[in-house]
């Protein structure tokens, strides 16, 4: 059975893409511990990144070194954070963030979907597709 995030990838649910190749994507959180959130996943289903091959797990944390680069730029923060957890999805994926304290790490503090502000995560997706210049779909412009 597929995970959530396949179904994300392959459009069968919604998502708010940010950047999207062969092999990486990446959309926002519909959890998110700050607006900016985003979850970089390998198209791959793969449980934990340690199962991962080599060369996969240096491509999404370049995706994600990329997104954090971005995030900084996009929300003006001193800090894009980064977190591996992997326990609610059985699929590999980095949560980058723009942090402002050590206050914004912690998942306690998540919005819950129901609770998220439509307009402000359209807004995080479309400054954030501004600064890695990509479109709706996560694709190079």
């Amino acid at each position: 059975m597929s995970t959530v995030f396949s179904k994300v990838i392959n459009g069968d649910l919604p998502g708010r893409f940010v950047y999207r190749s062969s092999d990486v994507v990446a959309f926002l959180s519909i959890e998110p511990l700050t607006y900016g959130h985003v979850l970089v996943v390998p198209v791959e289903e793969v449980d934990k990144w340690t199962d991962m091959a080599p060369e996969l797990w240096a491509r999404i944390n370049a995706v994600a070194y990329e997104i954090g680069n971005a995030v900084i730029e996009a929300f003006d923060v001193p800090r894009a954070g980064n977190v591996i957890a992997g326990f609610e999805v059985p699929h590999t994926h980095i949560h980058v963030f723009p942090a402002r304290s050590m206050d914004d790490f912690n998942f306690a503090n998540v919005i819950p979907a129901d609770q998220t502000d439509e307009a402000a995560m359209d807004e995080a997706a479309q400054k954030l597709r501004a600064a890695l210049g990509t479109n709706e779909d996560g694709t190079k412009i």
